[in-house]
C-alpha cells in the first residue's frame, strides 16, 4: 500500500552499499514496530551504487509491510553515504527522517519514540538514538577506550540536549532529523563524503549534524529510541581497524572546525595541532613496545597521527566552502 505525501508523518532511511545480505534483518526488525494505527510511515532504502542484488531484494519485500507502512526504492549513483542522505532527504515524503545503518536492528517501539520525541520537541533539528553493541566475536581487551566510534551511545535514561561547548554529537546511526532543519542548515555538497570501497575517509554524518547545530536548531538524545548495533567479527581485526581508525582522523579538521565559531578558527588550530603532537608523541612512548600486540592502542595512535594530518589533508577544501559561498562544494556541482 502507498500513500500521498500529505498522509506520511514519518520516514524510515536506510542507506545501503551492498547490504543484501544485512538487510533482511533490519527490515525484520521494522516489520514488528509497534505504532498507533494513526501513524503513517514509509521505509525508504537508498542503494548507494550496490553491485550485490540489493534492488530485487528490495522489491520482494513490497507487499509485506504493515497497512500503516509503505516501502520504497531509489538508487543513488555518486559513491558516499552523504551523497544517499541528501537524496533520502529529497525524496522523504515526511517532515521527520530517521536513518538507520544496514547494521542497525531498532526496538519495536523504535519509529514510535522517535516520532514522537519530534512532535514533543518542536525546535529540535536533530535528535539521535540510544545504541548498544551486538557483536559476533568478543571486541579487542581495552575495547571501551575506543566503542564510541562505532556509533555505541548510551547516555543515560534521561533525553538531554547536545550543547555546543561539550562538542559531542550523536552519530548518524539511529539519528532522526526534521526536514526543514536539514534543507535550511546543511550544503548540498558537504566536504566529506563518507567511507567509499576506495577510501575510508569518515566524519560525513557528523559534519551535517554540526551545521543544523549552527544554526537555531537543537540536538537532542532520546533514550527511548532504542536500537542494537550488529558488528561482525570482521570489524574488530587489525586490517579493518587501522583503516577505519585513519579515516576518522582524516575527518576530524572539518568536524572540528564546524564545532566553534568561525573567528575562533585561526586561534583553535593551533592548538590542536600541538595537542595532537603531544598526543602522538606520548602514545609513542607509552606503548613503544606494544603497538604491534595492543590492538586498541594501535587504533588510537592511528587516530592521533591522521588527525594531525588532517589540516594538511582537508584544509584547502574546509576554507574553500566556509569563505566562498559560490564554490562547488556548497552549490552541489562536481
Amino acid at each position: 500500500m502507498t500513500f500521498s505525501e500529505a498522509f506520511l508523518d514519518f520516514t524510515v532511511v536506510i542507506c545501503t552499499y551492498n547490504g543484501a545480505q544485512r538487510l533482511p534483518a533490519v527490515l525484520a526488525c521494522l516489520q514488528q514496530q509497534v505504532t498507533p494505527a494513526q501513524l503513517r510511515w514509509e521505509i525508504l532504502i537508498i542503494d548507494n551504487n550496490s553491485g550485490d542484488h540489493t534492488a530485487s531484494l528490495i522489491r520482494s519485500y513490497e507487499h509485506t509491510c504493515q497497512a500503516q507502512c509503505s516501502i520504497r526504492y531509489s538508487f543513488e549513483p555518486q559513491q558516499g553515504a552523504s551523497f544517499a542522505r541528501q537524496r533520502a532527504i529529497r525524496l522523504a515524503h515526511s517532515e521527520l527522517i530517521g536513518f538507520l545503518d544496514d547494521d542497525n536492528l531498532p526496538d519495536p517501539n523504535w519509529v514510535a519514540a522517535a516520532y514522537d520525541f519530534g512532535q514533543q520537541h518542536p525546535q529540535a533539528g536533530a535528535y539521535g538514538s540510544q545504541i548498544y553493541g551486538q557483536f559476533e566475536a568478543p571486541p579487542p581487551q581495552n575495547f571501551a577506550r575506543i566503542r564510541s566510534f562505532f556509533a555505541l551511545t548510551q547516555r543515560g535514561p534521561t533525553p538531554h540536549r547536545y550543547e555546543r561547548r561539550q562538542r559531542v554529537l550523536p552519530p548518524g546511526a539511529g539519528l532522526v532529523v526534521r526536514k526543514q532543519a536539514w534543507l535550511e542548515t546543511v550544503p548540498a555538497r558537504c566536504i566529506l563524503s563518507g567511507p567509499t570501497p576506495t577510501q575510508r575517509l569518515a566524519g560525513e554524518d557528523l559534519e551535517a549534524v554540526s551545521y543544523i547545530q549552527l544554526s537555531d536548531w537543537e540536538i537532542w538524545y532520546n533514550p527511548a529510541m532504542t536500537l542494537r548495533h550488529a558488528i561482525p567479527a570482521e570489524r574488530l581485526q587489525r586490517h579493518y581497524l587501522l583503516p577505519f581508525f585513519r579515516g576518522i582522523g582524516l575527518s576530524r579538521y572539518v568536524t572540528r572546525m564546524l564545532s566553534v565559531y568561525p573567528w575562533q578558527r585561526p586561534l583553535i588550530l593551533p592548538c590542536y595541532l600541538l595537542s595532537d603532537t603531544l598526543k602522538v608523541l606520548w602514545h609513542l612512548l607509552r606503548y613503544r613496545h606494544r603497538i604491534d600486540e595492543d590492538l586498541v592502542a594501535a587504533c588510537e595512535l592511528q587516530l592521533f597521527l591522521w588527525s594531525l594530518i588532517s589540516p594538511f589533508y582537508l584544509g584547502q577544501r574546509f576554507i574553500c566552502l566556509r569563505i566562498f559561498p559560490g564554490h562547488p562544494y556548497r552549490s552541489g556541482t562536481p
